[in-house]
């Protein structure tokens, strides 16, 4: 059977089970492919943390359904924004997606339509058993998930997949961990000799002179071996023996080393600042907010339009695109800035027509006003933008006075 033949009966069939009462891919979450993790993001604490803090940073942003910037609501954007599927939050599905994405290169979820097509359920799934492909029969990308009870092929326009670079032979991502080996391999090595050097005891040369009988000798050495034992205690040092402590080369600040360059290939492999990693060596950020604005720009924006991308295009359908829908998250909270700084940006765009106060208030999560606290102001001081400039204080009046002399 050739691959479409396949591929074709395999949607059929899925798409037949969908509509079948009790059916969901229930199954496939936790028993199926999640067990326990031995892989470097549940034994490195520096992958550990950067990954947590990535997926958190995304997972926690707020996503809204857009049409000409008015925000809407329908079933696709109740799916993303509210319940995903039936075990997860948003925040949880999301956080998944972007975990596998980080560990291994490509984070996956199935979109499970109901019988109008329409997208019901985001389910993420394991990305180490879903392998993308090019059908040869219609030159189109198609997964194959493997699953405890068979193998499946979806569609591309059926699978959420958002992943790190890759080149133009591929469709797969590259893992972060992978680009890492090497330098993951010298950090666990540093780590075990470290840990293996701090859990020996101390070492010592036991010298006595060759007039010491082997009685005396006998019991010079019993002696230590008790004192050795003890892990200290007394050693009483007789005449003609003489004990001294072998030297250690282990030094505590190559360790700290090694942990500073694990630390800044790590940084660099993730885009992220190095103080991202708890390292503030080296750092020339004058505020937060300059940190934020890098962090951004090299690392979320990038990250975030693929979401919004893969969103658009697979959750929406063209008629919906066509008549202004999008989704999008929002990253002004992360460049908000401290007090002060916000204060003079809002200062600025309403003293020059671009902010309102209720535009401010909803920045800062307080409810609107209306009114006059909707409208855009010019300073003048201050006077709604649409005001006749002659019923300012201080207008020149006389042009509607000569208008109503005639």
């Amino acid at each position: 059977m050739k691959w479409y033949s396949r591929a074709k009966y395999a949607i059929k069939s899925a798409l037949a089970g969908w509509k079948a009462s009790g059916f969901d891919f229930s199954s496939w979450a936790g028993r199926t492919f999640w067990g326990i993790d031995n892989g470097k993001l549940a034994t490195n604490e520096t992958i550990f943390s950067v990954i947590s803090r990535l997926s958190n940073t995304l997972s926690s942003l707020p996503i809204k359904l857009y049409r000409n910037y008015e925000t809407e609501m329908n079933q696709a954007a109740d799916i993303v924004i509210n319940n995903p599927n039936n075990n997860m939050t948003s925040f949880e599905c999301f956080n998944k997606i972007e975990v596998s994405r980080n560990e291994l290169g490509n984070g996956y979820a199935i979109i499970k339509r109901d019988i109008r097509m329409q997208p019901e359920e985001l389910l993420p799934i394991d990305a180490s058993y879903v392998t993308p492909f090019i059908n040869s029969d219609d030159g189109e990308l198609w997964y194959q998930v493997n699953g405890s009870d068979g193998t499946y092929y979806f569609h591309n326009m059926n699978v959420f997949h958002v992943k790190h670079i890759t080149g133009a032979s591929r469709w797969s991502g590259i893992s972060p961990l992978n680009v890492l080996k090497n330098t993951l391999d010298y950090d666990k090595a540093v780590q075990e000799f470290s840990l293996s050097e701090m859990q020996k005891k101390d070492s010592f040369t036991l010298e006595y002179g060759a007039n010491v009988d082997e009685e005396k000798r006998k019991r010079i050495i019993d002696d230590f071996r008790r004192f050795y034992k003890e892990n200290g205690g007394i050693l009483f040092q007789e005449p003609g023996v003489e004990v001294k402590e072998i030297q250690r080369k282990y030094f505590a600040s190559d360790t700290i080393s090694s942990e500073k360059i694990t630390r800044s290939r790590v940084a660099n492999v993730f885009n992220v600042p190095v103080s991202f990693l708890n390292d503030g060596e080296g750092q020339g950020y004058s505020s937060n907010e300059q940190m934020m604005i890098q962090f951004v720009q090299m690392n979320l924006t990038p990250t975030i339009r693929q979401y919004e991308q893969e969103l658009n295009r697979k959750l929406l359908n063209p008629a919906e695109r066509k008549a202004g829908f999008y989704f999008k998250f929002n990253i002004g909270g992360l460049l908000r800035g401290d007090t002060a700084a916000r204060t003079n940006f809002y200062q600025a765009g309403i003293r020059n027509g671009w902010f309102s106060q209720d535009t401010v208030r909803e920045y800062e999560d307080l409810p609107p006003v209306g009114g006059n606290a909707s409208k855009l102001w010019v300073s003048g001081d201050l006077y709604p933008i649409d005001m006749d400039p002659t019923q300012r204080k201080g207008g020149d009046k006389s042009n509607g006075e000569a208008e109503k002399t005639e």
